[in-house]
């Protein structure tokens, strides 16, 4: 990776070459901001970093690594540390899901998982955390999804990652208040991004309606991280189901749950 100058704000984003990451990082762009773009696809991610960086500018850089993998967090901030970049904020948008029966799915597929959309997350969080308190300023966005709040049959373990990360980014919002760093959860609905592919979720009615664009979703987000916000839940829609399982018997949620998924 290139050594590049230090910049007063520079954004570090997983999971960047798609999707609302990629969305996120053209608001971040028009802003004026320096981005940082990890993802696994090195093809994929030169191409969005070309579509975003003008030439001359430098404003993008690339950096091709796979989160999934174990030491995936101390691996990234060697490599940032080397190119003397600081993350004054961080998006924490890598993940993936997978569709079907808990007993039947890939456990491989399932570990790999956990860690991108669990270890990882947390271990570049605190990563980025210890910095930004250090320094009394910074702001993390950690994505979640509104399959956070309920169980999910038929993406179990999905869900359960989701719910994770909802309750590990509300505590630690919490924790900080004062200190000049904020960390936003963002629970977007079902969206355009090819998730609902690379999950297989092939005819399940959870697409079939409702389903966001990134480009809407990365603009809530945006404006949400910026205003410090504990919690984004992107569209009434999104945000009247959310209020609806809140109060709703479990029993029922899930069943409801299913009957999407399945």
């Amino acid at each position: 990776m290139e050594q590049r100058r230090s910049v007063s704000e520079t954004v570090l984003i997983t999971g960047g070459s798609g999707g609302i990451g990629l969305a996120l990082a053209r608001l971040f762009v028009e802003h004026d901001h320096a981005v940082v773009l990890v993802a696994r696809d090195a093809a994929r991610l030169a191409e969005a970093a070309r579509a975003l960086d003008p030439p001359g500018t430098a404003r993008v850089t690339a950096i091709a690594q796979d989160l999934s993998a174990p030491g995936a967090a101390d691996a990234l901030f060697r490599q940032l540390d080397a190119a003397r970049i600081d993350p004054t904020i961080v998006v924490n948008n890598a993940g993936f899901g997978l569709h079907g029966s808990f007993a039947r799915n890939s456990l491989d597929r399932e570990r790999a998982m956990i860690q991108l959309n669990v270890t990882t997350l947390t271990e570049i969080t605190k990563l980025a955390l210890e910095r930004m308190l250090r320094r009394g300023s910074g702001r993390i966005l950690n994505v979640a999804s509104t399959a956070a709040f309920q169980a999910g049959p038929f993406m179990a373990v999905y869900a359960a990652t989701k719910a994770f990360v909802l309750s590990l980014t509300e505590a630690i919002a919490n924790e900080t208040r004062g200190s000049g760093v904020t960390v936003t959860a963002l629970c977007p609905g079902p969206t355009a991004t090819g998730f609902e592919a690379r999950a297989e979720l092939g005819g399940a009615r959870l697409f079939k309606r409702g389903v966001q664009d990134a480009d809407t979703v990365a603009r809530r987000a945006y404006a949400g991280l910026m205003r410090g916000e504990r919690l984004v839940i992107p569209g009434l829609r999104n945000k009247m189901l959310v209020q609806v399982l809140r109060v709703s018997p479990r029993s029922s949620v899930i069943e409801i749950v299913r009957r999407m998924q399945e």
